[in-house]
């Protein structure tokens, strides 16, 4: 599973990598996290509010810090799923 997060590298921005990597850890699902943090690459992929998250190339959260609970649905829903250790 490819995450991005997008944001400058502010407080929220660490908030939300943070706990993306906590809902994925506790999924046991393999997966990459990278920082999208400058202003042209974060409008030529649709942001309009920061921090985001894009999960396989969909962008699926704009504007706030959701919950690890939160992020586990959302990441569930997105596919997922199985027992390999997180990198």
């Amino acid at each position: 599973m490819r995450i991005r997060v997008f944001g400058p590298g502010c407080a929220n921005c660490r908030r939300l990598e943070a706990a993306a990597r906590e809902a994925l850890d506790a999924l046991a699902v393999p997966y990459e996290i990278s920082k999208v943090e400058t202003l042209p690459e974060i409008t030529a992929a649709g942001v309009l509010r920061t921090p985001a998250l894009e999960i396989d190339g969909r962008l699926v959260l704009q504007g706030r810090v959701p919950g690890v609970t939160e992020l586990r649905c959302i990441f569930e829903k997105a596919g997922a799923t199985g027992t390999a250790p997180a990198p």
